[in-house]
């Protein structure tokens, strides 16, 4: 694997695809810088090294030229994190863009206008692709969170420069990262798979399978396998037609020596509703007119003793509704579980968006091993599908 470690950038201009899709107020104000930390360390090698930086990024998904997602609002934001005042160009290709790029001077950072203002990004179109190549002498892609689109700036690049591209120190932590929990990671492996849908989860159990000790699954998906095994569930969300996948599902993973590990009992409500009545009730004895809403205290305290087992986790996904205050306290508990398990020697991976989130709401974010930047690429790479941003590199 070719990181920016590989390379010396001195007198070099290094083109550079970060994901500085960050989200703005209503006055254009970055309300979260995380993507921006996390490609500062590939930026500061390029400038230590003695080059300048050219970074591409999108944001949002304009139509066409809309101000409103226009990079120019975040320069100020970036410069800041940067600590070095960053110029900004007004498009990503052409004469102007490739004008500026020439003056650029070593230690200089250049941000560029939104690539998806043009239409050729999210095509791959090879034309627009070669433009953006003249634009730096090394390529790097630091973007995890578009590695698996076949973009222009995220694939189809690379292929400008054959022996001059290599991933930037975000992307190369997040591919070692996912190795570590598919391949690599010392056993026993517990993937904690929770979320309200087995169909959107599915691709990813089977890929999983074989590399897991345990898998423990919770939130909404959990009702699916209760009522598949003949338990009453209640108005407890539930995929009707994923009910034979579920049995499947136990039926392969007893196969394969993998326990998977339900909640026993859950934290019932009378309506989806943070102020509803609650009651713990037994996961397959939910009355009607009720619905679990978050795992209950036994089924905790049996998911924590797994986990402090485990030597490499994953998580993907919450085990409540962690939205509302009084159906949080099972995902907070998980998060407690696993930071301990990391304090103690184990790799903890967060990925996925709901439980990014959460681990950020309740500040697990320095308590756990690594929290992926990317959603669909994360799940996309737990699935074992190869990304097409990262086998541009590689090939």
């Amino acid at each position: 694997m070719k990181t920016i470690s590989d390379y010396n950038f001195e007198n070099k201009k290094a083109l550079i695809r970060v994901d500085f899709n960050v989200p703005l107020n209503e006055e254009f104000k970055v309300t979260d810088d995380t993507r921006i930390q996390a490609a500062k360390p590939t930026i500061i090698k390029v400038l230590e090294d003695g080059g300048s930086a050219v970074l591409m990024s999108h944001l949002g998904r304009p139509k066409g030229v809309q101000d409103e997602f226009s990079l120019r609002h975040i320069v100020e934001k970036v410069s800041e994190v940067l600590g070095v005042q960053v110029k900004f160009v007004a498009n990503c290709v052409g004469q102007e863009a490739e004008d500026v790029v020439e003056a650029l001077n070593p230690g200089e950072v250049l941000l560029l206008e939104n690539l998806r203002f043009h239409p050729s990004e999210t095509a791959g179109d090879e034309a627009f692709a070669e433009q953006l190549s003249k634009l730096g002498d090394i390529y790097v892609n630091d973007a995890f969170g578009t590695a698996h689109r076949a973009h222009a700036s995220t694939t189809v690049v690379a292929k400008f420069f054959p022996d001059q591209k290599c991933f930037g120190s975000l992307l190369a932590k997040e591919i070692e990262s996912i190795d570590k929990v598919l391949s690599s990671g010392e056993k026993p492996v517990t993937a904690v798979l929770g979320g309200s849908k087995v169909s959107s989860k599915i691709t990813i159990i089977e890929n999983i399978l074989d590399k897991v000790d345990h898998l423990i699954v919770g939130g909404g998906m959990t009702y699916t396998f209760v009522k598949a095994q003949g338990g009453q569930i209640g108005d407890s969300i539930c995929e009707d037609d994923k009910q034979e996948l579920a049995l499947e599902i136990l039926k392969k993973a007893a196969e394969k020596g993998v326990q998977i590990h339900l909640p026993v009992d859950v934290l019932g409500a009378d309506a989806f509703d943070n102020n509803a009545n609650t009651e713990i009730m037994k996961v397959d004895a939910i009355k009607e007119g009720w619905q679990g809403l978050d795992a209950g205290p036994e089924t905790l305290t049996n998911f924590h003793d797994v986990i402090l087992q485990s030597k490499t986790i994953l998580w993907n996904g919450p085990l409540g509704v962690f939205e509302m205050e009084n159906f949080a306290k099972g995902t907070i508990a998980l998060g407690h579980s696993i930071a301990e398990a990391t304090q103690n020697g184990a790799f903890s991976l967060v990925g996925g968006g709901d439980s990014v989130a959460a681990v950020k709401q309740f500040g697990f974010g320095d308590k756990v091993s690594y929290v992926s930047t990317g959603g669909g690429a994360m799940l996309e790479s737990l699935e074992g599908k190869t990304l097409p941003g990262i086998a541009a590199i590689e090939n």
